[in-house]
């Protein structure tokens, strides 16, 4: 007898019918398609299935994965971390975390020592408004910063902490902080100081939290808009104490030539550098060139973040025109303040010379970051930085024209000793 043939048509839909009447048999990937669990806190608690499997022990998918389901259950709400009550002690230091306050504190040291350098008489009221007023207008233009980068900070691993990513404050708790210091830090600079030094507050909080964060996704001048800002406070602490930013028709520029150069009838009295406009073009270069090495150092060692968040920053686009700009500034800081340092009348010209230590090693750490373009290389140049501001402006008030350091330590001149041992003679 001959077998008969079935089609393939038939056979495969018997077969397909059969499949249907038995049960379907999937191992679950996940617990999302387990309809039998009803709390949803079990799905983060079913990481047990993928651990691996203890020896002489039966596996018992079903029984173990009912006993996390109970344990889920029981677990309670109280059993997270409850959100922090803003107490005023850490609304406080959420407000001083908004304000960033390492860059406030510079900003307030970069602007008095303007008016420690500067010759122009200063009342206490007046010094402490000026770093009252511009501490204020720096927590606004830093606030006013984090409260639009909010997004992009949070794919940066070094801004992803900040008070609002983590939704420590609200954005317009945020907001209405930033919005009250940029109101106070002015409104006291123009009541307690004058109204130049007021409007070079706005108009750091607008270049700041306006122009400098709206570039940063725009375009790579950022960073010289970002200088500019950092130049405006030693301007703020000279206006503070009454002196001119421009030149006058009584105010012109007074070159103070080094005293084996100049004669006697060239040298300027002391009523005439006073004021002298060449000073506060010193004190803004001197901020504007640091800003430079110091930046471009750290957007370096950061640009895979910036590049994450869609910063457009040298460092990422053009690495090595990032280290040209370094050093570039880095030798404009020479002249900046070597030079235009004595020629102001700010300091004498042993500055010049005490001044070139630093200079040479500032100019040696950014001329290997260009040659060799390293991590390591720009680590340096920001660690570098960090200390050569604070040493230059510490050598300018040590060479402060016209400062006796003998008299404050109760060490006076010969004359000076003669003159006080001399008794008064009677008539």
């Amino acid at each position: 007898m001959r077998p008969v043939r079935v089609p393939l048509a038939a056979y495969v839909w018997r077969a397909c019918a059969a499949s249907t009447r038995r049960p379907l048999q999937v191992r679950l990937a996940s617990t999302f398609a387990d309809r039998k669990s009803s709390a949803f806190s079990a799905f983060f608690f079913d990481n047990h299935r993928w651990l691996p499997t203890p020896r002489n022990v039966p596996h018992t998918p079903a029984r173990a994965h009912a006993d996390v389901v109970q344990s889920a259950e029981a677990t309670s709400v109280r059993a997270f971390r409850e959100a922090e009550v803003l107490t005023p002690r850490r609304l406080a230091k959420i407000y001083w975390q908004l304000s960033k306050s390492s860059l406030t504190v510079l900003v307030v040291l970069t602007a008095m020592s303007s008016v420690a350098l500067s010759p122009l008489p200063t009342t206490v009221p007046v010094l402490l408004s000026t770093a009252l007023g511009t501490a204020l207008c720096s927590a606004s233009a830093n606030t006013f910063n984090q409260v639009q980068e909010v997004p992009y900070d949070a794919q940066m691993a070094r801004t992803r902490n900040r008070p609002i990513v983590r939704r420590a404050i609200s954005p317009l708790h945020a907001t209405g902080f930033a919005v009250a210091t940029g109101i106070a830090g002015p409104a006291l600079l123009w009541t307690m100081v004058n109204p130049t030094t007021a409007l070079l507050g706005v108009a750091n909080i607008a270049l700041y939290a306006g122009a400098y964060t709206y570039l940063k996704r725009k375009s790579t001048y950022n960073t010289w808009v970002g200088s500019v800002v950092g130049g405006i406070p030693p301007l703020m602490g000279w206006t503070a104490c009454g002196g001119s930013l421009l030149p006058t028709s009584t105010q012109s520029f007074e070159l103070v030539l080094p005293s084996f150069v100049s004669t006697l009838s060239s040298i300027p009295t002391d009523a005439a550098i006073a004021d002298n406009p060449l000073a506060p073009l010193a004190l803004f270069l001197v901020l504007y060139s640091w800003q430079f090495p110091h930046f471009n150092g750290l957007a370096y060692l950061v640009r895979e973040s910036y590049a994450q968040a869609g910063y457009r920053m040298l460092g990422v686009l053009d690495p090595h025109k990032n280290a040209t700009v370094a050093l570039r500034n880095a030798l404009l800081l020479v002249p900046a303040t070597s030079l235009l340092m004595p020629l102001s009348g700010l300091t004498t010209w042993a500055f010049a010379v005490t001044s070139l230590v630093p200079h040479a090693i500032c100019i040696n750490v950014a001329y290997t970051f260009w040659k060799h373009g390293g991590e390591k290389q720009a680590r340096r140049v920001f660690q570098y930085s960090l200390w050569y501001l604070p040493v230059l402006l510490g050598l300018m008030m040590f060479h402060k024209r016209g400062m006796d350091w003998g008299s404050w330590i109760g060490l006076g001149s010969d004359e000076e000793v003669a003159a006080e041992g001399t008794p008064p003679q009677s008539a």
